[in-house]
């Protein structure tokens, strides 16, 4: 099992905005002084989350605090990915006793984060402030509403829509307003869009390129750049042509390890 990372309590209300809005000033100042959670920083890279998830016992989870963090789900020879950041909660996958395929999951550290760990004893001590956990509850919704998304958007059966549809999703979270459209800092590499929307990444490396040559998504200074708006894209893909029946793979295609 994965040693525990280093960690320290921290006032979860100072770190968490959204949390400390749920309660009115008077509350605030009460609960600050109790709503506690061990933080932890997890730097870029492959990250083992067992310990830290065996660690939460029956609490609501690991809550994102800022970064941003990919999860792969790997079923027989292919492999998902979803993106959680700032705010999201994580729970380990429990297997459900009518469960009959076999799943594998691992996690990465896209950029340097940190999560605390909002275990039973947490769970405990947030019991005077209910609007505390029904705000978790409303993110783990959201989390599964924006699942939703990425799932419609792998449906399309062109790439090149996939891909923009994508982005413009990720942007609306991760984006940052330039001059003339949106750049993403996120290090999305053409093996993690790849497994984003069910892809090949060879086929996003061509796409990219397409997209690139009709002035709609560029990558500069390590990031991508997308130019004009979502509503724009969508219109010139529409009047664009399929793209080769060998460079667009179907939304079916989920990408192998």
């Amino acid at each position: 099992m994965a040693a525990l990372p280093t960690s320290s309590y921290h006032y979860l209300l100072d770190l968490d905005d959204d949390l400390a809005a749920e309660l009115d000033l008077r509350m605030r100042l009460v609960a600050r002084q109790v709503v506690t959670a061990a933080v932890f920083a997890a730097p870029t890279g492959d990250c083992d989350l067992t310990r830290c998830f065996a660690e939460i016992g029956h609490g609501p989870g690991l809550l994102v605090i800022d970064g941003a963090l990919s999860v792969d789900v790997r079923v027989g020879d292919r492999t998902a990915t979803e993106i959680v950041g700032e705010g999201d909660v994580l729970q380990p996958f429990t297997a459900r006793v009518d469960d009959l395929l076999e799943r594998e999951s691992a996690w990465r550290t896209l950029v340097p984060s940190r999560l605390a760990l909002l275990d039973d004893a947490f769970a405990e001590r947030i019991k005077p402030w209910p609007q505390i956990s029904c705000a978790l509850l409303s993110r783990a919704c959201t989390r599964a509403a924006d699942l939703d998304v990425q799932r419609a958007i792998t449906s399309q059966p062109r790439l090149e829509v996939r891909l923009t549809l994508l982005l413009w999703h990720l942007a609306g979270r991760w984006g940052r307003v330039e001059p003339g459209g949106i750049r993403m800092a996120l290090p999305l590499t053409h093996r993690l869009l790849g497994r984003l929307v069910g892809a090949e990444r060879p086929s996003v490396s061509h796409a990219l390129t397409r997209l690139s040559t009709a002035g709609l998504v560029t990558s500069r200074d390590g990031a991508l750049h997308l130019h004009g708006t979502a509503a724009e894209h969508v219109a010139a893909l529409a009047d664009r042509p399929s793209a080769r029946r060998g460079d667009d793979v179907c939304a079916a295609d989920a990408v192998g390890a």
